[in-house]
């Protein structure tokens, strides 16, 4: 492991890599990936735009977190930060408490939005290992489905868009991620890789690349959804950051969900509010949720309008989590409730 980083903090740490060498631009998207790549052990290497969020200087960041076993048991190691200038890959294992102290205001800022591939699990380590209530994220993952949604096209249930699925897109970017197969190949050869220290060049590549294009996909992202779905968008990012952090008082000291604008509310009719309900499945009973090879979750799920979210293997293993629009989510609950009923 590396030497801990000095007393004072010095800029020249956190010197730019040059993360393409050799590569010549020939797009736009190739200039994306040119961007510096920073590493990052103490807060003032961090743009002070970003530690002091105000609404005079409103952000949008790419972000997203790696790790072992990424969730309320795993290990954050690193967060990945993108402007539109330069990638910071901010070192957990080095910077410890300290430097994620001093990231929370900005992680849990509206004055800041974060645009993030699925943030479910990332939202989840942050809650439990740092106390970060992550907020305003624009999740890519739930925008594709909206889109789609809205254009007209149907998806089967559970058919989300990988990261490296919406990469390759070319109406979002058209980028081709060759080594994030490589990294996960490594992963599953040692699921401690993120821990390795001093980083190398291939990780800290591997989690640039993470990052590097979201702000590109964001605005692409952008043009297309109309104000209903844009409002959506917000309530469901805002409700899948919660999605695995328990809370004992209904999530009352998380930030306040995304109100409905006025221009939704037609002749007094407003859109329907959207929910998180956690179920508690008592034990034993989770078989008869999933069914045999998960046909009686996704009966249910094709009877829902709602994303009905297991735990798995990361957890928790006691519950079942539901979102969407509240009549589609007491539906699901009935349903749910039902299967639990039967004998396993």
């Amino acid at each position: 492991m590396a030497d801990p980083p000095p007393s004072q903090c010095s800029h020249r740490d956190s010197t730019p890599l040059d993360p393409l060498p050799g590569r010549k631009s020939t797009s736009y998207e190739d200039q994306l990936s040119l961007v510096p790549i920073h590493i990052v052990t103490q807060a003032c290497q961090l743009p002070p735009e970003f530690l002091e969020p105000s609404v005079e200087r409103q952000l949008v960041i790419g972000f997203d977190c790696e790790g072992v076993d990424l969730c309320r048991s795993g290990t954050l190691c690193i967060m990945q930060l993108a402007f539109p200038d330069a990638v910071y890959v901010v070192d957990v294992i080095l910077g410890g408490e300290m430097l994620m102290k001093a990231c929370k205001p900005a992680l849990e800022s509206s004055y800041i939005t974060k645009v993030i591939h699925d943030c479910k699990r990332d939202s989840e380590a942050l809650y439990y290992q740092f106390g970060i209530k992550l907020n305003n994220v624009v999740d890519t993952q739930i925008a594709y489905s909206m889109i789609e949604e809205q254009e007209g096209r149907t998806r089967l249930s559970d058919d989300y868009i990988s990261f490296v699925g919406l990469l390759g897109d070319p109406r979002y970017c058209g980028v081709s991620y060759v080594e994030k197969q490589e990294v996960r190949v490594l992963l599953r050869q040692d699921p401690k890789f993120w821990t390795y220290r001093p980083l190398s060049e291939q990780m800290v590549r591997a989690a640039a690349d993470d990052v590097r294009f979201l702000l590109f996909i964001y605005r692409k992202m952008m043009e297309k959804l109309n104000q209903r779905s844009l409002w959506n968008l917000a309530v469901r990012g805002a409700l899948y950051c919660r999605c695995f952090c328990i809370s004992d008082d209904s999530y009352a000291d998380w930030p306040s969900l995304p109100t409905i604008p006025d221009n939704l509310i037609v002749e007094g009719v407003a859109p329907e509010e959207e929910i998180l309900s956690v179920l508690d499945v008592p034990p034993g009973k989770m078989g008869c949720v999933i069914g045999k090879r998960g046909a009686s979750i996704l009966s249910i799920k094709e009877s829902c309008n709602a994303e009905i979210l297991i735990g798995g293997a990361k957890g928790p293993p006691d519950k079942v989590f539901i979102i969407g629009p509240v009549k589609q989510v007491r539906k699901a609950e009935a349903m749910l409730r039902g299967r639990m009923l039967d004998i396993y």
